[in-house]
């Protein structure tokens, strides 16, 4: 097996720009956004000069991601109580509320999301933004629930721009440095998650629940500001395609290319054990024989955002392995850290705080290696595939929370934690019936072997020969057979 540093893929410099922007490179000239908003210089597409992502603007865009998740979709919950006794309604009315923002993100995942390989992303990011904070003051102001719980489905319809964010990442991304590129966007969407869910019931505590709504106002307004100044413009990449021909390509994807299914499949298995976990810790905590307040259980939240923070730094080895085995390592000590939890969760908070910590950092490596995987599979659906992915994600969630309360309630903690182990057994399962270099167009087998590391950009040019994916030069990681593919144009793939 070769070193590291001997199969290290190089630098973006050494790639040729692939054929597959160049039909996007018809409009030189855009500077304004909406036609009437001048785009800052720096941040126009310039064909000639490709824009440098660099280590502050990846950061920003984390960021970006933290603050958008954290804004909007996440801060309900801790407040419902709260919700209940404003509008003079009981609790079960209230508990409406967060599964229609839910539900409204998930037909924006599916209607709006994929919109990004058809439409200039800066544009359709900050319309978003601007949507959703507008929505945001309906819900400060309102007296009225049923506009609340109208306004709260629209936010969640409007709360997809970090799924955006994340493809455009990969776009501008070098390829040497995709996989550390999407962990800190990965990372700033499960912050987001966890932040919400601390602060919100944090400042509920000590003030009324529209200030939490005023406060999420004025970081909205934040992104805003810091996405006019630091988003660049990036060229339309399917400018032929049409709305009904997303959902066509979308379909097929799922169909015709195995790759897809399996990270489909896994990532639900995947979801519904890490919602299954947040959701359930509620009940384990405040029951015997922890009996800890609704402020201790929230500040569990701060060992997971630890977690989270950790997996960036791990960026570089990422870049470097196989993004199968990365999915896979990161799989097996998943199912480590839930043994912990099924072994001794229930009778000792050590367990807990340790289960904790080693199924967020392992679940975020997991969903970095997926990510890479799926981007791989064309330069020019990127925005699709995210859609796929993250709808698989979304009714993880829903699995996660029906069916890890059901358990939980009727069977106990350990009956709980031993299903969701199950489930983590099945997402092995899947991950291995395709190997780490298994030809993109197989649903089985090993070809290829078992590298570790990824291959250098000259191994790479003496395999990518043959424009037919079933020639024995795609016998690899479908990273490389992806870059070959998308060369002679994504919009003829699937359209």
């Amino acid at each position: 097996m070769s070193s590291p540093a001997e199969t290290i893929v190089s630098s973006a410099a050494t790639q040729p720009t692939p054929s597959s922007l160049v039909p996007a490179q018809t409009d030189l000239t855009f500077s304004k956004d909406f036609g009437c908003l001048p785009i800052p210089r720096r941040l126009r597409y310039d064909p000639d000069k490709p824009f440098y992502f660099g280590m502050l603007l990846n950061v920003s865009f984390g960021i970006g991601s933290t603050l958008a998740v954290f804004a909007n979709l996440y801060y309900c919950q801790p407040i419902l109580i709260q919700l209940s006794a404003s509008f003079h309604v009981t609790y079960d009315e209230v508990a409406r509320i967060p599964t229609l923002v839910q539900a409204g993100f998930g037909i924006g995942l599916l209607f709006i999301t994929p919109l990004g390989d058809m439409l200039r992303r800066r544009q359709l990011i900050l319309l978003l933004v601007v949507c959703s904070t507008s929505l945001t003051i309906g819900l400060a102001i309102t007296k009225n629930l049923v506009v609340f719980e109208i306004i709260s489905f629209l936010i969640g319809l409007t709360s997809v721009a970090p799924q955006i964010l994340m493809p455009l990442a990969a776009d501008l991304a070098p390829p040497a440095r995709r996989g550390s590129a999407i962990s800190i966007v990965q990372s700033g969407l499960l912050l987001g998650i966890l932040i919400a869910r601390v602060l919100s019931g944090i400042v509920a505590n000590f003030a009324s629940w529209r200030i939490v709504y005023c406060m999420s106002i004025g970081i909205q307004s934040i992104v805003l500001g810091g996405a006019y100044m630091l988003l660049p413009d990036y060229p339309v990449k399917n400018p032929d395609l049409s709305y009904l021909g997303i959902f066509r390509s979308m379909a097929k994807y799922v169909v015709t290319e195995p790759l897809v299914g399996q990270i489909m499949l896994t990532n639900w298995a995947a979801s519904a054990c890490y919602t299954n976990w947040w959701v359930t810790l509620t009940f384990l905590l405040g029951g015997p024989p922890y009996n800890y307040s609704t402020m201790i259980i929230g500040l569990f939240g701060l060992v997971g955002i630890l977690a989270v923070i950790i997996v960036p730094f791990f960026g570089r080895l990422l870049d470097r392995l196989v993004p199968w085995w990365s999915a896979v390592v990161g799989t097996v000590f998943l199912l480590v850290f839930q043994g912990v939890q099924t072994g001794a969760g229930g009778i000792n908070i050590a367990a807990v705080i340790i289960s904790c910590f080693g199924l967020d950092m392992f679940r975020q490596m997991q969903a970095v290696s997926f990510s890479t995987l799926m981007f791989s599979i064309s330069e020019t659906a990127r925005s699709r595939l995210n859609a796929l992915m993250t709808i698989s994600v979304f009714l993880g969630q829903i699995t996660g929370t029906s069916v890890g309360s059901d358990v939980f309630v009727g069977y106990g903690w350990r009956a709980n934690a031993a299903l969701f182990m199950a489930m983590i057994v099945f997402q092995l399962s899947v991950l291995i019936l395709r190997g780490p270099h298994c030809p993109r167009n197989r649903w089985f087998g090993y070809e290829g072997g078992f590298g570790l590391w990824k291959m250098l950009p000259s191994k790479q040019s003496q395999l990518v020969v043959s424009d037919d994916p079933e020639s024995t030069g795609c016998g690899h990681l479908a990273v490389v057979c992806s870059e070959k593919g998308d060369v002679k144009g994504g919009a003829e793939e699937l359209h």
